[in-house]
């Protein structure tokens, strides 16, 4: 019997310090465009690592001092058995209600992009695209970025062209300098449409200058280490899918001739050290990018 109680104890605690490392990596890694919340909803965040914290100290305490009999050490078993059902529950519900937002944004974009036979489909590849290179960037890189952040940012990058008139997406020709003037505010409007979404202020800049160029002749003129990190990432998609998607003035160019482009211009268009590692990525994992209405 009291090999018994020291077993629930001890599996007891290891369960609760499980619980608290869980917890401060959901902490860590949940801060973005849909789980940021108010300084009130951090504060209960921290509100919760405390009581977790003290829960653990309260059990080692009944467990080492008081020395309960086996009763009390099934009680203290189960309620660390209980608070690991409370986080699986609440870490699963997070995950699912992320999964359908984004299920849902992607509809809503694919019918932004719909109204534009050069838009059709390229958002989506652009997010696809996105986050397949996430998952080659190195680790200091990654830890740099949040991943869900990243995505939304893709899949909203060409959000701001609703505030181009038609006219202009649809023109079959190249366009005249007015009106690349206001096919350039697109990322502004962008940012503008989604200003509402005050947790999305964390992805303005990296959709506002998603078109700037290392070399400082983009859109807004930011150079080299002025540009955030993710907008480079979003302007190496963007770029790829830009050449290998089709547009009413030209044919879809080839993977290759892709690579070949974004090699020239890596350290003028393009960061050189990100466009590197994109580079590694295989052929047939980008293909696999590519949204059915825009298959070659």
């Amino acid at each position: 019997m009291e090999f018994f109680k020291l077993v629930l104890i001890i599996a007891g605690s290891v369960v609760m310090v499980t619980n608290i490392l869980r917890y401060i990596h959901f902490l860590r890694t949940t801060h973005d465009v849909l789980s940021s919340g108010s300084r009130r909803d951090r504060f209960r965040e921290s509100l919760a690592l405390v009581l977790l914290v003290f829960f653990l100290i309260g059990y080692l305490f009944i467990a080492i001092i008081s020395k309960p009999d086996i009763m009390m050490a099934m009680i203290l078993f189960g309620g660390s058995i209980f608070v690991m059902i409370v986080l699986t529950l609440m870490f699963g519900l997070l995950e699912t209600v992320k999964k359908r937002s984004i299920d849902i944004a992607e509809v809503l974009v694919g019918v932004i992009d719909a109204r534009d036979p050069n838009l059709n489909g390229h958002s989506l590849h652009v997010q696809a695209v996105t986050m397949l290179f996430y998952q080659y960037l190195p680790a200091h890189i990654k830890k740099e970025i949040n991943p869900v952040s990243l995505e939304y940012a893709a899949l909203m990058h060409d959000v701001g062209k609703l505030g181009v008139p038609e006219a202009i997406l649809n023109k079959p020709a190249k366009l005249t300098d007015e009106e690349w003037n206001i096919m350039r505010t697109h990322p502004k409007v962008g940012v503008k449409i989604l200003q509402p979404l005050a947790t999305f202020s964390t992805i303005s800049d990296w959709i506002m200058y998603h078109h700037e160029r290392v070399d400082g002749k983009g859109y807004y003129r930011l150079k080299s280490e002025e540009i955030p990190l993710p907008a480079k990432i979003l302007a190496i998609a963007d770029t790829y899918s830009a050449i290998t998607m089709r547009r009413s003035y030209k044919p879809p160019r080839t993977h290759e001739d892709a690579v070949r482009i974004i090699s020239e211009v890596a350290g003028t268009q393009l960061d050189k050290e990100l466009a590197d590692i994109f580079l590694t990525i295989p052929r047939e994992e980008l293909e696999k990018c590519i949204p059915p209405q825009i298959k070659y």
